[in-house]
């Protein structure tokens, strides 16, 4: 079989479509420019602030379209890149002035849109108003930096905008360089926008309207995105790339023979099993990290019977099969979040262990305890996550029969999963999440608030949980270490206590690189940033 054939088969494009010119030996020169790079999903949307993004829709916002400010990067112990969590550069910003109670930012005078416009201070509050205004996550992720009133969006001049405070937030400054505040081309999206639409979110679904290094030129969802190098960028470096090619290979044993193969640069969020087996075999660069602020767990409905009583969800973290469900379904490669001496933690290290483990007879007397019997549940899972959570499902549903919970499971397709987790509708799911902004308080506002945002699948409102919430947040501002570290031991402590979502593991982000490419940075977004990638 002909590379070219054999690359149309394993994509599962239909018959008719070409293979992309560049395998051609005659375009040697630009393959240089050119990355193919395949993952097991692909994009439902271009524009993160649109209804129900998943997470592949991250990555084209990310590379697209330009924020204020952005991350340095840093060199870990392994040799390999990751942004700095705590140091931050302009990126369509020039300068940044952060005062008592506002921050000031410059613009880049060159900045132009991808359309030619030239960018300005009113597409950035437009860009901001529109954050806080479209609801659903966007909004809510806003929020968490304590940005949520338009008027704290001012135009100072043409190329000056200030963003005043509301109150101090030690989370405001980060939040300003996560992918929801991207800045847009008002004008163009004012022009698309119609009184049903006010926000433009059906144009910029599948169309950009940035000043990003990369511009979407061509997207088959469920097949590819192709991207093209913004050259008029004044964001950063410019990239060696210039084309971007992001194929949807749904098969991973097809995946694995493309990499393996030579065929693909890039393949992206490994599963386990295959970064264990290629990482001895040497062929390949594989590259690890752990996906900061993130955990795999068990999440349970605490509105309705019977996860609404806490020694059932109590008597489920003690059935669990913790160290199968690690050596199943990660092949070692990630860090135990069970185990620990006890559920009430002496430090504020996060993600941390719990003190549950497997112990049938226990759990077995937690249900006695609480008086709940005949149950039959559903377990849930993201089939676009099928790798890592099938198997835990199994493992749950037979551990679970052991202690007289019957379930079935349900496989959610992987572009429905978002909007199922919205409906708050599901009693037991199999859920990963990481927190953007890597701190504990920002993992529980958005997973245990009471505001019960779309990450908080448990919907788990308490009083005392939100008070420790606030207070932690309100200690970080003024620096008040005491306080700080009382309110996150208190507010871990309750969760594990409570258990209404029960951790199992904090998972590694795993990609594989053919041995010319260089630059791939970690992302607390865990999306592949293009702009720093070179390929030799």
């Amino acid at each position: 079989m002909k590379r070219r054939d054999f690359l149309k088969s394993v994509s599962g494009l239909a018959a008719s479509a070409a293979a992309p010119a560049i395998w051609s030996p005659a375009k040697a020169d630009a393959r240089s420019e050119t990355l193919l790079l395949i993952t097991e999903n692909g994009p439902n949307n271009l524009d993160i602030q649109g209804v129900g993004t998943n997470r592949p829709g991250y990555e084209a916002s990310w590379n697209c379209y330009d924020r204020l400010i952005s991350h340095e990067t840093k060199t870990l112990a392994d040799g390999s890149l990751s942004y700095d969590r705590d140091k931050f550069k302009p990126e369509l910003a020039e300068d940044m002035n952060v005062g008592d109670m506002s921050v000031t930012f410059k613009l880049k005078k060159q900045a132009k849109f991808q359309d030619g416009t030239p960018v300005k201070a009113q597409d950035v509050k437009w860009s901001l108003e529109r954050a806080i205004s479209v609801g659903g996550f966007p909004t809510v992720q806003m929020k968490a930096g304590s940005l949520v009133n338009k008027d704290q969006f001012v135009v100072v001049d043409d190329n000056t905008v200030r963003i005043d405070f509301i109150k101090k937030d030690h989370l405001t400054i980060p939040d300003l360089a996560v992918i929801v505040p991207g800045i847009y081309n008002s004008g163009l999206l004012k022009s698309k926008a119609s009184e049903k639409d006010p926000w433009a979110l059906e144009y910029t679904k599948s169309n950009t309207a940035g000043s990003g290094a990369y511009k979407v030129v061509s997207w088959k969802p469920g097949v590819e995105v192709v991207y093209e190098r913004n050259d008029a960028w004044v964001g950063g470096k410019m990239p060696k790339l210039k084309k971007i090619i992001w194929r949807t290979v749904p098969s991973q044993g097809n995946r694995r023979a493309l990499i393996e193969r030579g065929d693909a640069d890039i393949s992206f969020d490994l599963p386990s099993k295959d970064t264990a087996e290629m990482k001895k075999e040497g062929k390949l660069a594989i590259i690890s990290n752990p996906i900061g602020n993130g955990m795999y767990s068990v999440e349970l409905n605490v509105k309705n019977p019977p996860f609404n009583n806490e020694k059932v969800r109590q008597a489920v973290a003690y059935a669990l099969p913790y160290q199968k469900i690690m050596d199943a379904a990660m092949f070692g490669i990630a860090n135990p979040l069970f185990g620990g001496p006890s559920n009430h933690v002496t430090d504020i290290a996060w993600p941390t262990k719990t003190g549950y483990n497997t112990d049938i007879a226990k759990a077995k007397a937690l249900m006695a305890e609480s008086g709940v019997s005949g149950i039959e549940t559903t377990i849930s899972f993201d089939l676009g996550a099928g790798a890592v959570s099938e198997p835990i499902a199994v493992l749950v549903q037979e551990s679970l029969a052991q202690i007289g919970i019957k379930s079935v499971i349900n496989k959610v397709p992987g572009a429905n999963w978002r909007s199922e987790m919205a409906k708050k509708s599901m009693p037991l799911m199999i859920n990963f999440f990481s927190g953007w902004l890597d701190y504990p308080e920002y993992f529980f506002f958005w997973c245990y608030a009471g505001q019960n945002a779309i990450f908080n699948t448990p919907s788990y409102v308490d009083k005392d949980m939100d008070a420790m919430i606030d207070g932690a947040r309100a200690a970080a501002a003024i620096k008040d270490k005491a306080a700080y570290e009382k309110n996150v031991k208190g507010f871990i402590s309750k969760a594990y206590d409570e258990v209404p979502r029960i951790p199992l593991f904090q998972p590694y982000l795993n990609v594989a690189t053919q041995k010319n490419i260089s630059g791939y940075t970690y992302w607390f977004h865990r999306q592949v940033d293009y702009r720093s990638l070179v390929k030799g």
